[in-house]
């Protein structure tokens, strides 16, 4: 399929076409969860989520509908023919296989390189996951390679019929290593266990935490405030049992973290966090805080002993500090007001690596696992039964089926759309079991802390929690829970990025000056908060995971990062029964666990010349692997260091990674600078710069063609656009100007056919089918009833007009107009540069069907060209496409041909085009 740039001389008919296939496709972006489900159901709260996407759609309608007309001057009506199957992105879709991930790539067909040692190699697991059969299906098959996922289990009790198990946040690559390490009474290996990942093992929400390991010090306090509340008189009963269930979340979470400490020490640090306190007592804008917190400041010494306490003193001990001592060891800190600062500890870690070394850790054991595998379809038997999965490797583009007695579905914070095809009854009963949660990050220069020592904000203005924390030679700001739907891209608000800075701001020193140019990376992800789908109305979300018996279906559950392997325990122990085998996690070491010595980066740097700062971070990654790194480093010319040539300057990334990364089953770009290495959440320039010499490498190592490799390098700088970093985008600048009633009702009377005044569900579906993302009847129905506010069965054009006015379709309708920018970016930059020149423009105008003089090319230049270097960049390109003034015509041009309307009815303060 040509891109919609390479169209010339467009008639009136292919314009409409051009611009009709372009919108569909970036407003209803095919991302997907690991099963093939869509990404926008994503709370399940009377389908607003689900609505949110539609207002992209209906977004794309209004701006076409308004701006391109007919030689007649009549309104195209686009919604009237159905638009063809096409895709924009720079890799083909695999045939009738679901796109898995924001960037799909097509089969690269590369050579197969071995697997670390003892662990089989990629190609050999996808062999053997080829070879399954119905005579002899594995016991358990589990759909999802991250740590912390929503899952849906399918096990069978009977002959004839099977039970389905959901499980919110299941850590599927856990659940693997679980089942791989179970044994009978003779201790031999109980269990035959395949896992497939539709994309890279942490690829989604266990690579994007705040990097702790916390025991939950906030819901321990939460909890305490809530037991002394008025509730404690008017709901007694209720009070008591909420604060005994938070009470065993946060002991839980204690010995999780105690065993990953003690256990997985080549993984894992302790990091203290100061808290200081300003005022002796303290007030809060949040509901959620009673009289218990004022107190907060006179009380913390005590509450941090008791936290020590709950992990058997097994930490080190929390402490105070005078203001004195806390300019010592924190000189960043403002010197003024500060009281005191209490001191404790919690875990930290490199979330990926983590999730990766349980990978490995399950193949190690003996499961068939791999990634770059998704299931597109389930196998049932003649009674309806499940026994299995279709499934294809993205690699090689071979489909397969794969059967197993137990499939469990373990896939992130997106997948409540899943139980819409697994649901047995009417779609209208089937309540949420998880609503989303965001947590953003943004990457500021390590001397904005200590190198040891983070910083705790527990009264923010909005109430979450803010922590300051340094690691890998930066420093982590990010946020905990905030409410709102999932999704794929990482990119934060703009809004959160400035919210982040200036709530920092307010415990530094005033000399260092918190600056938004500061911010090297930013990325939000998002995990599901577990809600029992059977439990009584007005019933909470849980962060701790909870196990509910569904008399038709199964099981619901979530959790957190921290307790991923007891989610992966309870979780089997369901689905095993009565005598299941037993559970050996609590003494497996972890990938890289052998052969570790906190004096092997010494040793290492003896033997093979490098630098400390490598040898450190190679010994924190790889553990006791890091021998097999090192044998992979090229000579580096130089006396000193003798080995390991740098990817990137200032971090601690050398190339030999990516050699051995191919080992681990990396596949694409992304996956090392996302994963293997952390430079894209590092420094997001950084990784751009260091995106060439990796993709070298890997050709190298994995047979790409040039084809392939070029595929994988558009790719991979596509993905990195969507990270944060010292420029802002502009869509959050953007301010939206809602239709007129005048333009709501064109677009209503466009939808409504019949011209009965009315829309019904029908319509509405029609509506997502002819825009190119047909959604199940549950999710249709749920947008209908969003819209449906008065309850009559009928959505009149006021309930129309109101559902624009909401927040969500704002949203909805913002993230539309940024995305669609970014594609027209995309497809004018066909030098791959990053940035745009003269030649680019004047091609595009070719393309589009006019020829544009040099003179007036170079008048279009200049006004892009914002900082006068020569080369226009997305944020100068994004700037530009949000005036209001349009001389030249070429805004329009664009506009109009790449589906975002002529004129556009989302306007900024000025009243410009882009909203």
């Amino acid at each position: 399929m040509p891109s919609i740039l390479t169209i010339k001389n467009l008639s009136s008919a292919g314009t409409k076409a051009a611009s009709r296939q372009f919108r569909c496709i970036a407003t209803l972006n095919p991302h997907k969860d690991s099963f093939g489900g869509s990404t926008h159901r994503r709370d399940g709260s009377s389908g607003a989520a689900a609505a949110l996407v539609l207002a992209g759609t209906a977004a794309s309608t209004i701006a076409a509908s308004f701006s391109s007309t007919t030689a007649s001057g009549g309104r195209e009506t686009a919604l009237c023919e159905q638009p063809p199957s096409v895709t924009l992105r720079s890799f083909k879709t695999l045939p009738n296989v679901p796109v898995g991930g924001a960037y799909p790539f097509s089969p690269t067909h590369g050579v197969e390189i071995p697997g670390p040692a003892g662990i089989p190699s990629r190609a050999q697991q996808v062999s053997k996951l080829m070879k399954s059969n119905r005579e002899t299906p594995y016991d358990v098959l589990v759909i999802g390679g991250g740590a912390t996922g929503r899952c849906e289990i399918s096990f069978n009790l009977l002959p004839y019929f099977s039970t389905l198990l959901r499980v919110s946040r299941l850590p599927g690559a856990g659940v693997a290593l679980d089942a791989a390490t179970r044994t009978g009474d003779d201790g031999s290996v109980a269990l035959t266990v395949a896992c497939i990942e539709r994309g890279d093992f942490a690829s989604e929400t266990s690579s994007r935490s705040t990097k702790l390991i916390w025991a939950g010090i906030k819901y321990l306090a939460s909890a305490a405030a809530a037991a002394i509340s008025l509730n404690l008189i008017t709901s007694p009963i209720k009070t008591v049992e909420d604060f005994y269930g938070e009470f065993k979340m946060v002991f839980n979470c204690h010995q999780e973290r105690k065993f990953m400490m003690e256990k997985q020490k080549h993984l894992t640090n302790w990091v203290p966090i100061v808290c200081p306190f300003t005022e002796w007592r303290e007030y809060s804008s949040s509901q959620c805080r009673g009289l218990l917190f004022s107190f907060f400041p006179i009380l913390a010494p005590a509450v941090f002993k008791f936290y020590d306490g709950l992990s058997q003193f097994t930490c080190p001990p929390s402490f105070i500090m005078s203001k004195k001592k806390a300019l010592e060891l924190f000189p960043q800190l403002s010197q003024q007001d500060i009281k005191y600062c209490a001191v404790f500890y919690e875990g930290q870690h490199n979330d990926a690596r983590t999730n990766l070394a349980i990978a490995m850790s399950a193949a190690e054991k003996g499961a068939d696992i791999a990634n770059y595998v998704e299931m597109t379809d389930g196998i049932f038997d003649e009674g309806g039964k499940v026994i299995g999965v279709r499934a294809v490797d993205r690699v090689s583009g071979e489909e397969f089926s794969i059967y197993a007695k137990n499939v469990i579905f373990a896939g992130g914070p997106f997948t409540d759309s899943l139980r819409q095809k697994e649901h047995r009854g009417n779609p209208l009963d089937m309540k949420p079991a998880v609503h989303g949660a965001s947590g953003s990050h943004i990457v500021l220069p390590g001397y904005y802390a200590p190198s040891n020592m983070g910083l705790l904000d527990y009264n923010t203005s909005d109430g979450r929690f803010l922590f300051f924390l340094p690691w890998q030679g930066s420093v982590i700001v990010g946020t905990t829970d905030k409410k709102g739907p999932a999704e794929t891209l990482p990119y934060p608000p703009e809004a959160e990025i400035q919210w982040m800075l200036k709530e920092v701001s307010k415990y530094l020193s005033k000399d260092l000056k918190v600056r938004r140019s500061d911010v090297l990376s930013a990325w939000r992800g998002w995990r599901p908060l577990a809600a029992d789908p059977h439990a009584p109305p007005g019933g909470q979300v849980s962060r701790d995971h909870v196990i509910s018996q569904n008399p038709e279906t199964g099981v619901t559950a979530g959790g957190k990062w921290t307790t991923w392997r007891e989610m992966a325990e309870d979780v089997l122990d369901k689905v095993l029964g009565d005598g299941h085998p037993k559970c050996n996690t609590l003494d497996t070491v972890l990938h890289g666990g052998e052969g570790y010595t906190e004096r092997l980066s010494v040793v290492l740097i003896q033997k093979y010349g490098v630098l400390e700062d490598v040898a450190e971070h190679l010994v924190k990654t790889y553990g006791g692997r890091a021998w097999e790194v090192l044998e992979k480093a090229r000579p580096t010319g130089n006396q000193w260091p003798r080995h390991g040539i740098p990817l990137a300057p200032h971090y601690p990334y050398i190339e030999a990674e990516v050699r051995f990364a191919c080992s681990e089953y990396a596949c694409t770009i992304e996956d090392i600078l996302s994963r293997r290495t952390r430079l894209a959440f590092l420094n997001s320039q950084a990784a751009k710069e260091a995106l060439p010499r990796i993709a070298d490498i890997m050709a190298e190592e994995l047979g790409w063609s040039r084809k392939v490799k070029k595929a994988q390098i558009d790719s991979a700088k596509a993905y990195l656009a969507s990270y944060g970093g010292k420029i802002p985008l502009e869509e959050d600048d953007l301010l939206v100007r809602l239709p007129t009633y005048a333009e709501v009702m064109d677009v209503f009377d466009e939808v409504d056919q019949e011209k009965s005044g009315y829309l019904g569900i029908v319509q509405v579906k029609e509506i997502a089918k002819r825009l190119g993302r047909p959604l199940p009847d549950g999710e249709i129905r749920a947008i209908f009833d969003s819209m449906d506010t008065n309850r009559d069965g009928k959505i009149d054009a006021r309930e129309f007009l109101e559902w624009f006015e909401a927040e969500e379709t704002k949203e909805g309708i913002k993230s539309y107009f940024h995305q669609k920018t970014m594609e027209i970016f995309k497809e004018i930059d066909i030098k791959r540069t990053g940035y745009l020149d003269r030649e680019e423009i004047k091609e595009a105008t070719i393309r589009l069907g006019e020829t544009f003089s040099d003179e007036k090319v170079d008048k279009i230049f200049a006004e892009m060209d914002i900082n006068r270097d020569g080369k226009i960049q997305l944020n100068e390109f994004t700037k530009w496409m949000s005036e209001s003034h349009d001389e030249t015509g070429f805004r329009k041009l664009l506009s109009a041909n790449l589906g975002l309307g002529g004129t556009g009815w989302l306007k900024q303060k000025s009243g410009g085009f882009l909203g």
